[in-house]
């Protein structure tokens, strides 16, 4: 399901495809040096860009969650529907490229709350999901386990730094931050933790700058009234609310 953020009036709320295209766009401007081999530069960038192709189906219509008096989102959202809907989304993509689905089911084993589950279906689906992994790292034996953990760091980070735009609002604060990113993001590239904050209601500063430049990127979201969606329901409210388009400038 979506990223929501309730910002008092209104439920900020992103489709977690536009938050990987959001992701995608990042990683477009990180330096050539990251990706280690240049020639996956290109098969990196679309893992990170269609690494939550799972959700475009369920993003279609939101679902209220009555216990949290708010849209659901990627955090509440029941595991078992979850994890068949994983699988189909990097099934999509391993048919686009195998490496890419390679570095989108590491991702998606990694969840602790799949890792530790005693539910048979999330313990066959982690035996799949190995076994998928095993398979397709065949096919690249030019590719060595460092040069993969890069790869898929890169994905963890800038998915990591796509949350951060999503689930805050312009402009916030350190002490408005979602918790999540006040201490920076955790995961490390090149033996370096990196963190965020907002500079103004439009850039965002990145600390250390791993890209090639400052640059400016287009996040596509909708503010959704809140009295529209009690009027009409969060469905009819959220497809009748139009995109808002946040141009920012990520900057040293």
């Amino acid at each position: 399901m979506m990223i929501v953020l309730d910002t008092g009036e209104f439920f900020k709320m992103t489709t977690q495809h536009h938050h990987a295209e959001f992701s995608g766009d990042l990683a477009k401007q990180l330096r050539d040096d990251f990706f280690i081999h240049t020639n996956y530069r290109d098969t990196v960038i679309l893992s990170i860009t269609e690494h939550d192709r799972a959700w475009i189906r369920l993003d279609q219509v939101p679902i209220w969650n009555d216990q949290q008096n708010s849209p659901y989102s990627f955090t509440d959202y029941p595991l078992l529907p979850k994890i068949t809907m994983y699988k189909k989304g990097i099934d999509e993509v391993e048919k686009i490229n195998p490496y890419a689905a390679l570095l989108c089911s590491i991702h998606y084993t990694s969840f602790g709350d799949i890792r530790q589950s005693e539910q048979q279906d999330c313990k066959d689906y982690m035996k799949n999901e190995q076994q998928r992994q095993q398979q397709i790292k065949t096919k690249y034996p030019d590719l060595n386990d460092k040069v993969i953990k890069q790869h898929y760091r890169l994905l963890r980070f800038l998915d990591k730094l796509s949350l951060y735009v999503c689930l805050n609002e312009e402009g916030a604060t350190k002490n408005e931050e979602h918790h999540w990113f006040v201490n920076g993001f955790n995961t490390w590239i090149n033996g370096q933790q990196y963190a965020a904050e907002w500079r103004s209601k439009n850039e965002i500063r990145i600390t250390p700058f791993p890209f090639k430049s400052d640059f400016d990127i287009t996040l596509k979201t909708k503010y959704v009234p809140k009295d529209l969606r009690e009027k009409d329901g969060i469905n009819s409210a959220y497809h009748d609310t139009s995109y808002t388009f946040s141009i920012l400038k990520i900057v040293h």
